[in-house]
């Protein structure tokens, strides 16, 4: 029986509310997560809690370390204690450890601010993307994950004017006290936001499935058939990864994410810093934040589209491509509004050509596999993420910042290499599973 123009009218409103929620929940995320690199110039030339290069670069991975963790324990904590739960405990996480971050007195107290702020960041995005998922209505749940993504983008734009406007006259703690203004949020999230009704019903919580959908005046998602088969464990799906020759193309996709998100979190650190050391002042530094983020929404609306045109593998290989020699034209000297044109482009390309990884993973892989695939791809890719910032510290350290771009840019040149290995190796697989069905957070 079709639903009724009320009946889809609450269900649309649920969905907006889920999504709106959660889009602030993970704009926080996003102005935590880059406020630091945002802040970073005005660290180092005040020489703030004597900290230098080398140790700059072992801070900025320190966040990326907590965001390994957090992302690879999220599953089984939500699992346990529900994904609003824990969406609340993540928000409450990274906002409590900036103010730590904010009244440090040494790099020891703000290393372990920055550690436990990226635990909070790891759990909350992939939290954040099951739940929009639950709530997204039929046949935009590709939309709606893309229109998510835009909040992580935006927060960084956020982190640029914080830099601006706060740190010149306060000082660079001013910057994490602002970034401990989403507790004011907590206890929006906790009253506002509803938790999974698959969630509930997976755990047999089935009166309580049943009031909230009551209250919202919205139907229960069906219950999934039961064809008696065994569901596969995580360990024996991880090995499926690795029979015949699989394991080959497996260590490919591996690789292939490690130098994304390698590429991805060196460039968010250390992007101002970079080119406050290439000549330009600190307020165009800090403009190429927003530009290079205003590219990450662009790319994210539109990669899904090009990857469900031209094929995900493809797309994935073209765009790292293009973002290797953004990269290296930005250890150029060039007009400023070039410049400022090739950080927007870099943007564009950089963000979804990780993603695109994720697609090409999703599509390739068989179905019994598939969630694992993905996961671990992400998860291996994480460390090339804590590599990153640590890359560009050490580069700096050794006076050679000016390499930087260049190390960036290569990492993106191999995963052009690896992930069209590992597709030309996946050919036999036909690729018509859709790519923006695999936007599921490239960070």
């Amino acid at each position: 029986m079709p639903s009724s123009p009320s009946s889809t009218a609450r269900v649309g409103r649920l969905a907006l509310l889920v999504v709106a929620l959660c889009w602030l929940a993970v704009l926080f995320d996003g102005l935590d997560m880059f406020i630091y690199g945002s802040v970073l110039p005005h660290m180092l030339a005040e020489r703030a809690l004597g900290i230098t290069p080398d140790q700059a670069g072992d801070l900025g991975s320190y966040a990326t370390f907590g965001m390994l963790i957090g992302a690879l324990t999220a599953g089984t904590v939500a699992d346990r204690i529900g994904r609003k739960k824990l969406m609340v405990g993540c928000v409450a996480l990274f906002s409590l450890a900036s103010g730590l971050c904010a009244i440090a007195n040494g790099i020891a107290v703000f290393g372990l601010g920055r550690t436990l702020a990226g635990i909070g960041l790891g759990g909350l995005l992939p939290t954040a993307i099951s739940m929009v998922s639950d709530y997204a209505p039929r046949g935009r749940g590709a939309l709606t994950i893309g229109l998510l993504m835009t909040a992580h983008h935006t927060g960084g734009i956020l982190s640029a004017y914080v830099a601006l406007w706060v740190v010149e006259p306060l000082g660079w703690r001013a910057a994490f006290w602002v970034c401990v203004a989403p507790l004011l949020f907590v206890p929006v999230l906790a009253k506002f936001l509803p938790e999974s009704l698959g969630f509930l019903l997976a755990k047999g919580r089935t009166e309580e499935a049943h009031a909230l959908a009551r209250r919202y005046a919205v139907e229960l998602p069906p219950a999934k058939p039961d064809d008696g088969a065994p569901a596969p464990s995580r360990w024996a799906s991880l090995a499926h990864l690795f029979r015949g020759g699989e394991w080959i193309q497996t260590l490919l996709y591996w690789i292939a994410s490690f130098g994304g998100l390698l590429l991805v979190y060196g460039v968010a650190t250390w992007l101002p810093t970079l080119m406050r050391g290439e000549g330009y002042e600190l307020g165009s530094a800090l403009t190429f934040v927003v530009l290079f983020n205003l590219g990450g929404i662009v790319g994210m609306l539109i990669a899904g589209r090009a990857a469900d045109r031209f094929g995900a593998p493809r797309i994935s290989a073209i765009w790292f491509a293009l973002t290797a020699v953004g990269v290296f034209l930005l250890s150029v000297r060039m007009p400023l509004a070039l410049t400022f044109t090739v950080v927007f482009l870099t943007g564009v390309f950089l963000n979804s050509a990780q993603t695109m990884i994720y697609a090409t993973v999703s599509i390739r892989s068989a179905p019994q596999s598939r969630a694992t695939a993905v996961g671990w791809t992400s998860g291996m890719g994480r460390f090339g993420a804590v590599f990153g910032p640590w890359l560009g510290g050490q580069l700096l350290a050794a006076n050679k910042g000016d390499w930087g771009f260049t190390a960036f840019a290569l990492a993106g040149l191999s995963s052009m290499v690896f992930i069209g290995l590992a597709a030309w190796r996946g050919a036999r697989r036909p690729a018509g599973d859709g790519a923006g069905r695999a936007l599921i957070g490239a960070h």
